[in-house]
Formats: structure tokens, sequence, C-alpha cells
């Protein structure tokens, strides 16, 4: 143990440290009636833990950062795209061509059948269909016999437009629009305003392309939400038991 102690070099010191602060210290007779100044080796240590760790919240942001304020070169949440455009009436190349094909025949000869199957599946109610199918007949009759075409019932079924847009937060035709035309301005940033345009961009859009919109609607609607009459739950029946015999 003498070898190990002599061949460290922090032991000595460590040593003479400890005998310097038994030794108690003689005031020196040039030192006298003075208050001895306190040493250099008596202030504490800070250890290393006492340091502050920055720490990093869910969000990604640190600790303290208030959440209301807003973050330099924060991208902004795009909304989605239509699965199909406006113009695509016959859909797209995939599985769902055949529903895609159907939705064209019925915009086209039946927009009162179109209408009810997408406020049916919108609203997730069976009994929605009749609701929505029947005053749209009448608007329909009412248009073609007294204007010579359909332009009541897009007053009654621009708002379905809307609330799909709204549940899928799709992109709307203003906001497409000012996207290509390369106009980021303060509309797009301006929630109140940018909802109050699009919904009269959905009303023009179902007053002057109301086949082609019911269409898009029917296609976006198959493609995301599932029938409501497929959503029953499946009974189930209970077999009384046989007949059972006590063994003897």
């Amino acid at each position: 143990m003498a070898n190990v102690e002599e061949s460290s070099p922090f032991l000595p010191s460590q040593k003479s440290d400890s005998n310097n602060e038994m030794k108690p210290t003689k005031p020196s007779s040039s030192n006298s009636g003075k208050i001895p100044a306190p040493s250099a080796a008596a202030e504490p240590v800070k250890p290393a833990s006492s340091a502050v760790s920055m720490g990093w919240t869910a969000e990604g942001l640190p600790m303290g950062h208030s959440v209301g304020t807003a973050v330099v070169g924060e991208p902004i949440m795009r909304r989605a795209q239509w699965e199909s455009s406006l113009c695509s009436c016959f859909g797209k190349n995939d599985e769902f061509a055949s529903s895609d094909f159907e939705v064209c025949l019925l915009g086209t000869l039946a927009p009162c059948v179109l209408y009810g199957s997408n406020a049916e599946r919108i609203g997730s109610s069976p009994g929605s269909f009749t609701n929505h199918c029947l005053p749209y007949t009448g608007l329909f009759l009412i248009g073609q016999s007294f204007f010579g075409w359909n332009c009541m019932a897009p007053w009654f079924s621009y708002p379905s437009r809307t609330a799909i847009r709204q549940r899928f937060n799709l992109e709307g035709n203003c906001e497409a629009v000012t996207r290509s035309c390369g106009c980021h301005g303060g509309f797009v940033e301006d929630e109140e305003r940018r909802e109050h345009c699009e919904s009269t961009c959905d009303f023009l859009t179902h007053i002057f392309c109301h086949p082609c919109a019911l269409c898009q609607e029917g296609r976006e609607l198959r493609r995301r939400l599932p029938h409501p009459g497929f959503n029953a739950k499946p009974v189930r029946f209970m077999m009384p038991p046989g007949d059972q015999t006590m063994g003897r």
C-alpha cells in the first residue's frame, strides 16, 4: 500500500491539504489586530450536476417555450388534395373504376339519387337518403318546369360540398387557384376569410358545374367512407341445447 500511495501523484497533495487544514494557524505579529482574509480554497466547489439541462417538449420545442408564440420557419399544414379533379367524369383507373362509372351515370341521369347517396354516406345514418333525395327531386322538377334547367337544386345541395371539404380537410377551389398562381398572401393564412370565400366557391361550383360537382363528391366519398348499410352489426342466434339425459 505504501508503494501505491507513493506512486499516486494526487495523494501527497491531499495529505498536505489535510495537514494544513488540521494545523491551527498562528497569528503573526505583523497581522495582529486584523481579521484574516478567507482563503480561496475555502470556497465550495459547485458540482457539475447543478447545471440546468435544457429539455424538449413533445412538439419539438424547448422547455419554457410558450405555445402561442410563432416559430420562425415553422411550416403551415397544407390541406389534402381531392382524389379526382372536377372534370374527371369517368374517375380513375383503379379498384374504384366501376364505382366511378356508376357515379357518372347517376350524376347524368339521376342526380337526385346520387345526391341522396352522398348525403347518406357523409351523414352515416341509413335514413338520411330519403330526407335528402325527396327535397332535391322537388327542387329539380321546379327548376326544370319553370326555368328550363336545374337552377333550384344547387341551392339545396351545395352545403354537402362544404361539409366534405371540412371533414377531410380538402383544398378548396379558391385556395387551389391561389396556389397555382403562386399568390401566398394573407388570404390563405386568414382562416375566416378563406372559409367564407371557399363556401362561395362551393356554391358557384354547384350552380355552374352541378353534375360534375356531384360526381366529384361521390367519387371522393366512396373512396373514403363505406356505405352505412355495410356497418350493420351481425345478429347472433343462440341455439337451445339438446335433450339431456341423466346417466345412471
